[in-house]
């Protein structure tokens, strides 16, 4: 991530999110970073690409449910 300015870049939000609760997503270069809507300012979570396929996956696969379906 290095050389990229972070304050051009766009941060994109579900077209499925809540007012008010939701994160946002943007991509640098090969990571791909998350924060938390409500909290600009706050922390940011970066995942490599390898991470985010993996994690959407999951959550396609139903990984993360509560209740095993």
């Amino acid at each position: 991530m290095q050389g990229s300015d972070n304050t051009l870049l766009k941060w994109l939000k579900s077209s499925r999110s809540n007012p008010g609760a939701c994160v946002e997503v943007r991509f640098i270069d090969d990571f791909v970073q998350v924060r938390d809507s409500k909290d600009p300012d706050g922390p940011v979570l970066t995942f490599t690409n390898r991470e985010w396929t993996a994690f959407l996956e999951g959550v396609r696969s139903n990984e993360f449910d509560r209740i095993k379906r």
